[in-house]
């Protein structure tokens, strides 16, 4: 109990101290999470829309596939990207192995079944409601497709979040195809991880303790928005 004691309150030094591997670590994991998830929601949502609010032989099979791909262990997907990316491999010449870039596509990889799968629930969800309201008062097929779009923006908005703690919280990925090489693809999970195992509990509670601030913060901050829409 005293070490654990002792390490949060060296942890808390180090946040309130600005220390710069903190720091570096911290800015490194919202870079690659953030990048991931914009990918991810670049091309989901329209996959997002065509499931949610079109009708077409096959729908709900993909539905499925999504909504499975949900839990997919994050290191049995890292080993898929590592064997696609190794330098002897299909794609090796592109020399991504153990760069943000390959934690980056991994992660957009990891969260695009989160963002289809609850943004086609949320579209589906407000649908045939608005758009039969919508095209009664005369709207045309796109205002009526916004108008869906508009209702459905807190669930969206919630997909997007998920996808962000998911990616900024796995372990899995970011270790086999980043490798956790200091100052260059070492993030908050994988430093603690490691921290940890060579006894260094001070940096790991910091790092932690962050990541926990970035989880919790960011989804009281959607919550108040989402309030103050309403």
């Amino acid at each position: 109990m005293e070490e654990l004691i002792e390490g949060v309150s060296k942890a808390i030094q180090l946040i309130v101290s600005g220390d710069p591997i903190v720091l570096d670590i911290t800015i490194r994991s919202l870079y690659v999470s953030g990048a991931a998830v914009l990918i991810a929601t670049l091309w989901g949502i329209p996959i997002a829309i065509l499931l949610g609010l079109k009708n077409f032989r096959g729908k709900l099979l993909i539905k499925g596939f999504f909504n499975a791909l949900i839990g997919i262990p994050t290191v049995g997907l890292g080993l898929i990207l590592y064997i696609f990316i190794h330098r002897t491999s299909f794609f090796g010449f592109l020399h991504l192995l153990y760069t943000p870039t390959a934690i980056i596509i991994g992660e957009a990889v990891l969260v695009t079944p989160i963002v289809v799968s609850f943004s086609a629930n949320a579209m589906e969800a407000v649908s045939s409601e608005i758009q039969d309201l919508a095209k009664t008062l005369g709207a045309s097929e796109d205002q009526a497709f916004f108008a869906v779009f508009r209702e459905a923006l807190d669930g969206i908005l919630l997909a997007i979040v998920s996808s962000f703690n998911r990616a900024v919280a796995e372990l899995g990925i970011t270790q086999m195809v980043g490798g956790n090489i200091y100052g260059f693809t070492s993030v908050l999970t994988t430093t603690i991880a490691n921290e940890t195992a060579k006894g260094n509990i001070s940096l790991s509670v910091a790092l932690a303790i962050i990541l926990f601030i970035i989880l919790f913060g960011i989804t009281l901050v959607v919550n108040l928005v989402q309030r103050r829409r309403k």
